[in-house]
């Protein structure tokens, strides 16, 4: 008996029981971020939000170098790029001439955190309307896996080998918990992309840090804690369970700041 097979592929998917789909602001480009990597989540998050929010003509993004440089080839919005830690100051000026658009930097620790501290600092401190997304992996991802100012005590990595040593190297900067102190900063968190729930955290706190800037009262950063399953020498999942249990405790997830008050 010759069994017929049903072609589904042009029945119309009811949107009620549409659970995920592309967002239409992501390139065709293949994502070649590193698999298991935090980053293509993030950059998924970013683009259903301006999506879901009909902002895709108003947004302008600044991201320097490092892993955040390959944003521009997945994210369909305007992009500018800045000098490696300088993308808090070329937000600034994008906002400050052009108020009524939606500007957002994203950068990796090595960036924010390192050579780009001051233009951090200095932005947070003046309230700039802007949005920082701020990827926080430990290490520096791209150039080679060396050590970071985020990179956690006894951390290997390929100029610390034996691990971080804090007597010579100094301890990890909690910067999200250093910007949340300024006058400037309105909403500042800590979240996370490896597991739906958190996923869904994290997107509903860049879609709060996108709207506050409507409200033009200050800088809102969103730092998202991941892995560098490569730079860490690890495979995806081992490297979730290593961040679930080495980077957390360090940098606890939850909100920071919120509306201008700090959480206590």
């Amino acid at each position: 008996m010759k069994m017929e097979v049903q072609d589904i592929s042009k029945q119309i998917i009811d949107p009620k029981n549409l659970v995920y789909d592309r967002s239409p602001l992501m390139t065709d480009n293949v994502l070649t971020y590193c698999p298991g990597c935090g980053h293509g989540v993030v950059h998924h998050l970013m683009a259903e939000v301006i999506d879901e929010m009909g902002i895709q003509s108003e947004t302008i993004g600044v991201a320097p170098v490092g892993c955040s440089v390959l944003a521009y080839e997945f994210l369909d919005v305007d992009w500018l790029q800045a000098p490696h830690g300088r993308a808090p100051a070329v937000a600034t000026g994008l906002k400050r001439i052009m108020p009524e658009k939606y500007i957002f930097t994203y950068q990796g620790d090595g960036d924010l955190a390192a050579i780009g501290t001051g233009e951090t600092i200095h932005a947070c401190n003046r309230g700039e309307h802007i949005t920082i997304i701020f990827i926080n992996n430990g290490i520096y991802g791209m150039t080679g896996g060396q050590m970071a100012p985020t990179t956690l005590p006894g951390m290997a990595t390929s100029t610390s080998p034996y691990g971080r040593d804090v007597s010579t190297m100094g301890y990890p900067i909690k910067m999200t918990e250093l910007v949340a102190q300024l006058p400037g900063t309105y909403y500042v968190t800590r979240q996370a992309v490896h597991k739906p729930g958190n996923v869904r955290k994290t997107k509903k706190a860049i879609q709060k840090a996108f709207e506050n800037q409507k409200l033009k009262k200050g800088v809102s950063l969103v730092e998202v804690v991941s892995n560098c399953n490569n730079g860490w020498k690890m495979t995806p999942v081992k490297s979730n369970t290593w961040m679930e249990e080495n980077m957390f405790p360090y940098y606890p997830l939850g909100d920071i700041k919120v509306d201008g008050e700090l959480v206590k």
